[in-house]
């Protein structure tokens, strides 16, 4: 339950920063891609963004933990982030 606490709570800095509320739609689909992607598809993304070596080795670390996940909780983190996705890209 932390680690899910934890993604929520930093998928919520992501999406929701004051400066711009708009959504990259990159960090959306990185964000989809960390809970249902392959492990090797999901390295292969994070490489188009030419992060150093180590830092793709530590996201896919934690997503080893989340991949252990059942489904029916990915999804349901999944939903938030699109809600919280509508929500920040919502006109005031």
């Amino acid at each position: 339950m932390r680690l899910c606490s934890s993604l929520l709570l930093v998928t919520l800095a992501f999406f929701c920063c004051q400066a711009n509320a708009a959504v990259c739609p990159s960090l959306l689909d990185e964000s989809i891609s960390f809970l249902f992607s392959p492990e090797m598809l999901y390295k292969m993304l994070l490489f188009t963004y030419r992060p150093p070596a180590e830092a793709v080795e530590a996201k896919v670390e934690v997503k080893k933990c989340v991949d252990q996940m059942p489904i029916d909780q990915k999804f349901l983190l999944a939903d938030i982030v699109e809600k919280i996705q509508r929500n920040c890209t919502k006109s005031p």
